[in-house]
């Protein structure tokens, strides 16, 4: 069976407070995007996985696809499989792509054994794997809050706009990101201004608490996101805890040649 993870942008992020489990509650819309991964599972004798693509460190135990295999089949009869990650979507760029690998992998075990998981169980053995995992078990636009696995549906819906991703080729690590932010309570609620204001007014108010603090350390971050506003995107925001940096557009651009870095760019789909 081969399907296609795919990766996630964040509108708006906001670093609420620091919970006594060394974790922080957050706020966030969680929005996927159509840049995908290409992974293939199929039943096997002896286990294998490959990679292609993007090079993935590590050894193959620790890979996030292997962990949703092991996990599984703690609980249920499953028997051996091979793997091919074909990996397109950049790591450490705040997109989720290892947390889409991970959440398919377990969509994939279900059909392929039959193991009748409701999409609630499945949110449950995707937490274990890591906070952004349970998104991709529905796949839809939600508003995500706690540590990012509470989610209530959001009605936004950038069907029809015009998305550009910028990746600068670098890696920031959760722990770097987070060492540069003290959480705060918002002057005002996201999931109520990205329902109520329209798009050209998100650039005061939608606010990546992230970005202050790696744009100081990484001032492509905000270069970045100057050129996009520069070429007419309404609005513009660096993704998760960076370093992918994406623009909203009205409609295609014609000179997107000029972006540096480009890793996507196309019209959204719907999602309602």
């Amino acid at each position: 069976m081969v399907v296609f993870p795919n990766a996630k942008i964040n509108i708006g992020l906001n670093i609420l407070s620091r919970r006594e489990d060394g974790y922080h509650n957050i706020s966030s819309c969680f929005y996927p995007i159509p840049l995908c991964d290409v992974l293939e599972i199929v039943p096997s004798e002896k286990f294998e996985f490959t990679g292609s693509g993007i090079l993935v460190d590590g050894t193959f135990e620790k890979n996030l696809c292997v962990k949703a295999l092991r996990l599984l089949q703690e609980d249920h009869a499953i028997g051996e499989v091979k793997m091919h990650l074909h990996k397109v979507i950049p790591m450490g760029a705040g997109l989720g792509g290892g947390s889409a690998d991970a959440t398919f992998t377990l969509k994939v075990l279900n059909k392929l054994f039959s193991l009748g998981l409701s999409t609630h169980k499945l949110e449950e053995y995707a937490a274990q794997l890591g906070s952004d995992c349970p998104f991709f078990v529905r796949n839809e636009p939600v508003m995500a809050t706690g540590t990012g696995t509470e989610f209530t549906p959001c009605t936004i819906d950038l069907a029809g706009k015009y998305l550009v991703l910028l990746y600068p080729n670098l890696h920031i690590s959760t722990q770097e990101a987070y060492s540069g932010v003290k959480p705060a309570l918002p002057s005002h609620d996201l999931q109520t201004v990205l329902t109520e204001k329209p798009l050209k007014d998100w650039p005061q108010w939608v606010i990546n608490d992230f970005e202050g603090s790696i744009s100081h350390k990484h001032s492509i971050i905000s270069q970045l996101k100057a050129t996009l506003y520069d070429h007419g995107a309404f609005y513009a925001s660096m993704t998760g805890s960076g370093s992918a940096v994406y623009g909203i557009f009205e409609k295609p651009l014609t000179n997107s040649k000029e972006l540096p870095g480009i890793v996507w760019k196309g019209i959204l789909p719907g999602h309602h």
